[in-house]
């Protein structure tokens, strides 16, 4: 059963109720008006009545309010979401296609109180939310894939929802930790506009080593103009060309950008902003990429760094349970080839398997080969091996080169589920704004990929990697959905029930009580098998995890 809820214009909320009439058509069956203060209430009452699927324009919009009057439900349709899968989708013909113009509901995420201009904030509300569901119901139903095309987007509503669910119980956060190890790697916290004592003391090596006292190294032109002055021929400032160089400047200056990196993505400035009470709660965008990988709008979340993960710490009689999926995109890349050599070798470790197969010689070539694979590597290490990957491993090779030559000729390629890829002319800013870490500027050029210059190669090692990434992403979905429905089973929701507080890509994090932490931990391997189960049914190819159980985000390393 299905529940639409839509706001009205004097702020009630008009519910109106869908279940099957003939011909098994969705039909309203029922509408109620409710007041908005009472709203939270008759949620509670009929999710534990009649199990429904809620409906709702935007899951930022309406559900924190609910979490915040301590009511979760278990299902929604996110129309925002599942509108933006749909439009793409070679699955679902009958919808508008990419390449049309965009109308009011192909708009980003609803992010409470700001917007980083990455994602354009929806309007207060949207139109015809019936009609749009309608739609929707319509084009999932008459897919010629519809098993397939449910499960995206339900599993892309339940990311919603954890999404909501994990920026309301925050992740835990030391603010003291997290001081302590700022003041360990940068010194103390200086003075605002002055640079911590360790980075003063790089840049004046730097400077001595370059003849430069007044450089400024945040400045790449400057940067370059003074290496360049010293006999350090750099066209860039990045780690990898600096590292190609014997000069005295070279350590103390990539000392500096990895430390300045660290004052500026999570130094006190932003412990400061984002740690209050001791949580974190960054703003999740699901879907965020095209390729339905995540994102943020604020905080970094998907992007902590090593060097602040002690911060992490649980609470006191609690753990947190880190669950990371090994080796995911290539063993997503096995079960979609249903290459069997590749499976066999992924029985285990999947790199060691690979170098036993006799394609490789080590380990580091196996995931340099790999990952040369995946995002289109023709030159250097990559570029050599990925041949001998080709000849042992021919299945999952084809996959990806054909998905490479259909991005070149302008086509469309679709994860197993049925995301499909934008096409060049529909997205002209998507492979830089959109691809991220799909697209073939990933790389440094020693891997074999020049940067992605939107000329056809480029666009061909884009979709390569859509097909991968995006059914990583949606498994990923999927195991984060089964864990979360096995959670509540078993602990329900109050504030003693193990929850997730953080995502990434192909980890979780669940903060659990101490009795209860090793249970988690064989629910969240469980929620893996089943995942893999959902997408590949009975294909061999296998999805272990490490899961480990720490007092902090850093031990799980």
């Amino acid at each position: 059963m299905f529940f639409l809820l839509r706001r009205l214009p004097d702020g009630d909320v008009e519910l109106t109720r869908y279940g099957r009439g003939g011909a098994g058509r969705l039909e309203a069956t029922g509408v109620e008006t409710i007041a908005a203060a009472g709203l939270p209430t008759r949620v509670a009452e009929l999710e534990g009545e009649a199990s429904p699927r809620w409906v709702w324009d935007d899951t930022p919009r309406w559900y924190p309010r609910l979490l915040d009057a301590g009511v979760t439900v278990a299902r929604c349709v996110d129309l925002r979401l599942v509108h933006a899968i749909l439009r793409r989708s070679t699955a679902a013909p009958g919808f508008p296609r990419g390449g049309s113009a965009p109308g009011p509901w192909d708009v980003g995420q609803a992010v409470p109180g700001e917007s980083d201009g990455l994602f354009e904030v929806v309007p207060e509300s949207l139109p015809d939310p019936a009609g749009e569901f309608h739609a929707q119901r319509e084009a999932v139903e008459s897919s010629p894939t519809r098993g397939r095309l449910e499960l995206l987007v339900t599993a892309e509503s339940t990311g919603a929802l954890i999404a909501a669910e994990m920026r309301h119980r925050g992740i835990p956060w030391s603010a003291r930790v997290h001081d302590e190890l700022l003041t360990s790697a940068l010194g103390p916290r200086p003075t605002p506009g002055e640079r911590p004592a360790r980075m003063r003391a790089a840049l004046d090596e730097v400077r001595r080593a370059l003849d430069a006292p007044d450089l400024n190294p945040d400045s790449p032109a400057e940067l370059i103009k003074a290496l360049n002055r010293s006999g350090v021929l750099v066209q860039s400032t990045r780690q990898w060309e600096l590292q190609r160089h014997d000069h005295p400047s070279i350590g103390p200056l990539l000392a500096y950008k990895k430390m300045q990196r660290l004052l500026v993505a999570n130094g006190w400035t932003w412990l400061d902003a984002w740690v209050c009470g001791g949580r974190f709660r960054p703003d999740y965008v699901p879907g965020g990429v095209v390729t339905g990988r995540w994102a943020t709008s604020g905080g970094g979340a998907l992007q902590l760094p090593r060097a602040v993960r002690g911060a992490v710490v649980a609470d006191p009689g609690w753990k947190l349970v880190v669950a990371d999926a090994s080796q995911l995109e290539p063993r997503i890349l096995t079960g979609l080839s249903g290459d069997r050599a590749m499976a066999r070798a992924g029985s285990g470790d999947l790199y060691e398997g690979i170098v036993a197969s006799g394609a490789v010689a080590t380990r580091a070539e196996a995931k340099v080969a790999m990952l040369g694979a995946m995002y289109g590597a023709t030159q250097g290490d990559s570029g050599r091996l990925v041949p001998r990957l080709a000849r042992r491993f021919p299945d999952a090779m084809a996959l990806v080169e054909t998905a490479a030559r259909t991005g070149e000729v302008g086509g469309v390629v679709d994860t197993l589920l049925g995301r499909s890829s934008p096409r060049p002319s529909d997205d002209p800013g998507a492979d830089d704004a959109g691809v991220g870490d799909a697209g073939a500027g990933a790389l440094p050029p020693e891997m074999g990929v020049r940067p992605a210059d939107r000329d056809a190669r480029a666009w061909g090692r884009f979709t390569r990697n859509f097909v991968v990434q995006g059914t990583a992403a949606e498994w990923a979905l999927c195991w984060m959905g089964a864990l979360r429905r096995r959670l509540q089973a078993r602990w329900g929701t109050d504030a003693r029930a193990p929850h997730f507080v953080f995502f990434l890509h192909d980890e979780v994090v669940v903060h659990a009580p101490a009795d209860v932490a090793d249970e988690v931990a064989v629910l969240v391997a469980a929620s893996a098998v089943e995942a893999g189960r959902l997408l590949f049914g009975d294909s061999p190819v296998a999805f272990p995890v490490t899961v480990a159980v720490v007092d902090d985000y850093s031990q799980a390393k």
